[in-house]
């Protein structure tokens, strides 16, 4: 049931630490600062100079590692990860970081994004006898790795990272060494800062905070940083392509504690919702997101408009990421086990609800009805960004056009279908100017909606997406 209201899922977090003596410590709250981005299954690998060791499991940071664990996950570096299955689905076998051992030498890789050649290079190393252990994308490059014909870790890393293609943040770990990779687009958001003399890497900034660290700069794409007992390089391995970081980033992924390219999460939002204002002029006596991700655009539209932002909309946080599914008869009671309307806030009100995105329309529809059914005389929704057309193949969870509600639906046809008074999506142009850029400047991913990806779309991999669909 969580899967029909929870709208669109992100792939993955990933945390890294280099040179302190917490750090296995670290991670644990850099992950939890991350778990947002993902509450399948999470993992900790940590070196202590000589030696990789690692625990994971299918669950939420705070189920997995206990005091026990964490006691015996000593050494100076980790990498952690926190996963939402879209390639490869679930099971314990796919939690990260991975972990291979050899006679050579350990390595242990926690990836963001999703490759769109995975299986084409899973052929041709099968072909070559490399034996798969998991059925995700992420293990490709540790295959790639071992088959490189250079001597130096990091040659061997650059050559195989130059063979993938689609959105990848990687962070690869060895005895002696912490790498780390942006894919040549800068799909998805990746950051450095510093703890004291520690280093540290994550998905968003607001993992910084926790902990106390010092941003740095975001990873740029192309880039591979090598840190070691010698310090950090940078280096390339391949050459920038257009910059295009995921847009849905700013509209929904991402905490609105982070930055992102030097750009606050909320305040992006924000403005978004201030430009909805203006391309939505709507009379109404209150406005409300739909809590969390939406609440950062409906103060935006709030204060442009000059209509009270309210919390009409309360969101369950013991909702947890397992509970018992109620029966066939009850199913449509389950939006109200994470969503209820404040009957004292809407009733007898004109209502603006704002949300981010509408995928399939399935949560829009309830939420509608819930604060129909709580009292409100009209609910007009406004959407903080365009119309979702299309699918993602870099690691979010829209696999087929047929999930889609407007892949093939008028924004008419989706108000009756969601039953609101009215519905508006914000434009493109109005999109991009929040974050201060026009239609002209390449800088942002805007695949799923207008269908335009920033790499080729192999053909084996349209398959599995749409056989998923």
């Amino acid at each position: 049931m969580l899967a029909e209201i929870k709208g669109l899922n992100e792939e993955c977090g990933i945390f890294g630490v280099w040179g302190h003596s917490d750090a296995a410590q670290l991670t644990y709250y850099g992950l939890h600062a991350l778990q947002h981005r993902g509450q399948e299954g999470t993992g900790i690998v940590v070196s202590d100079g000589h030696t990789l060791k690692g625990v994971k499991g299918e669950g939420l940071v705070t189920e997995i590692f206990t005091a026990e664990q964490m006691a015996q996950l000593t050494g100076t570096n980790a990498i952690g990860h926190v996963r939402y299955a879209t390639a490869g689905g679930g099971g314990y076998e796919n939690v990260q970081p991975l972990l291979f051992h050899s006679q050579t030498g350990s390595l242990a890789l926690a990836h963001n994004g999703n490759l769109v050649n995975a299986n084409s290079l899973k052929h041709q190393l099968e072909g070559q006898g490399s034996i798969f252990q998991t059925s995700s994308d992420s293990e490709v490059l540790a295959h790639l790795i071992r088959r490189s014909g250079f001597t130096h870790m990091s040659d061997k890393v650059k050559n195989a990272l130059s063979m993938l293609k689609g959105a990848y943040a990687y962070l690869i770990m060895t005895e002696t060494e912490l790498m780390v990779a942006l894919d040549p687009h800068g799909l998805r958001p990746l950051s450095l800062g510093c703890l004291g003399d520690a280093y540290v890497v994550a998905s968003e900034t607001c993992a910084f905070d926790v902990i106390g660290a010092e941003y740095i700069r975001d990873i740029e794409p192309g880039e591979l940083l090598i840190i070691s007992e010698r310090g950090l390089v940078s280096e390339q391995f391949a050459v920038s392509s257009t910059k295009a970081i995921c847009m849905m980033e700013y509209v929904y992924f991402s905490r609105p504690d982070s930055n992102i390219q030097g750009v606050n999460v909320h305040t992006a939002r924000k403005n978004m919702g201030k430009r909805l204002a203006v391309e939505a002029p709507i009379e109404a006596d209150v406005v409300t997101g739909v809590p969390d991700s939406s609440i950062s655009a409906a103060i935006g539209y709030a204060e442009a408009s000059g209509i009270p932002y309210e919390m009409g909309l309360i969101k369950n946080k013991y909702v947890g990421r397992t509970f018992i599914q109620p029966s066939q008869s009850l199913r449509e009671q389950g939006v109200k086990m994470k969503l209820s309307p404040v009957r004292g806030v809407v009733e007898g009100k004109r209502v603006i609800m704002v949300d981010d995105s509408i995928v399939r329309g399935t949560t829009s529809r309830r939420i509608v009805s819930l604060l129909k059914e709580a009292g409100a005389t009209e609910v007009h929704v406004v959407i903080s960004s365009p119309p979702i057309k299309n699918p993602c193949f870099y690691g979010i969870d829209t696999s087929s056009k047929e999930e889609l509600i407007a892949a093939d639906k008028t924004v008419e046809e989706i108000r009756q279908i969601i039953g609101a008074d009215s519905l508006t999506f914000l434009s493109l142009e109005g999109m991009l100017a929040a974050l201060g850029q026009t239609e002209a400047v390449n800088g942002f991913c805007l695949g799923c909606f207008t269908g335009n990806y920033p790499t080729e779309i192999y053909p084996d991999t349209l398959q599995y997406y749409y056989q998923r669909g």
